[in-house]
């Protein structure tokens, strides 16, 4: 969607501000011993302390609130009784609807572990969000987003994942544009305009750049069991710096 009153404004501020809250609530939560299913159930509740609803429950009726995946798992993992170790990466992904709008965040941490491998893939996906971000302003090509979180990619050594993407979003949970690339598509001529709403999300690996449905009918991880690390921000494109909704 695009931003067309105050009103679009303002809600999609509040549902921003919500999803962020859930997650930071779920990462300062990431512990050893806890299980994703108790880390879905902090998520959900600060959701529901505002009113709002899980996404991907309400438009996918997903086994869970939130999406919260595992090391190799680099996308809607299930949130189970799986407890965390010590070296896990995890990232928490949540969106939600409150009133008719939607939003959209992503972090990915590693518990309790100082290891620069594991934390440098973090700080480097990290790193391509926010660059990927900045390419997004009015009367630029969608496709420099794509080209800036690669850059950042290809600066550390590292893979990024080619069949997931960032989307539009605003009045559901994915709208037009669809395929935000994390790489640079060179065909892909579409422009961004004043106002439009998008969720922009990196997902870097240490090897694969694919990944594969696991067996849940969710879960989407990588083949060679390469690890991986995603950040998401929701966005709204100006003629300037973009408003970042989720921070």
């Amino acid at each position: 969607m695009s931003i067309e009153t105050q009103y679009d404004l303002q809600a999609l501020k509040e549902i921003g501000k919500i999803v962020s809250l859930a997650r930071n609530k779920m990462v300062e939560n990431i512990r050893e011993g806890i299980t994703t299913k108790e880390l879905d159930e902090i998520g959900n509740c600060v959701l529901e302390s505002y009113g709002a609803t899980s996404a991907p429950k309400k438009e996918r009726n997903f086994p869970g609130y939130t999406c919260i995946s595992i090391n190799d798992e680099i996308a809607h993992g299930v949130p189970n009784n799986r407890s965390l170790k010590i070296g896990d990466i995890v990232n928490v992904d949540v969106s939600a609807e409150l009133d008719g709008y939607f939003a959209d965040t992503g972090e990915t941490v590693v518990v309790r572990e100082k290891s620069n491998f594991t934390n440098r893939l973090c700080d480097a996906s990290k790193e391509a969000l926010y660059q990927g971000i900045k390419a997004a302003y009015a009367g630029n090509k969608l496709n420099r987003i794509g080209k800036e979180i690669h850059n950042v990619a290809k600066k550390y050594g590292y893979g990024v994942i080619r069949n997931l993407t960032g989307h539009g979003i605003g009045r559901k949970l994915h709208e037009e544009p669809d395929y935000i690339l994390n790489y640079l598509d060179i065909w892909d001529k579409r422009i961004l305009n004043d106002g439009l709403v998008l969720a922009v999300e990196t997902f870097l690996t240490t090897g694969a750049e694919y990944v594969i449905e696991d067996r849940d009918g969710w879960t989407l991880r990588t083949p060679d069991k390469s690890v991986g690390a995603q950040f998401e921000h929701t966005i709204i494109v100006t003629n300037g710096e973009p408003v970042i909704l989720t921070l």
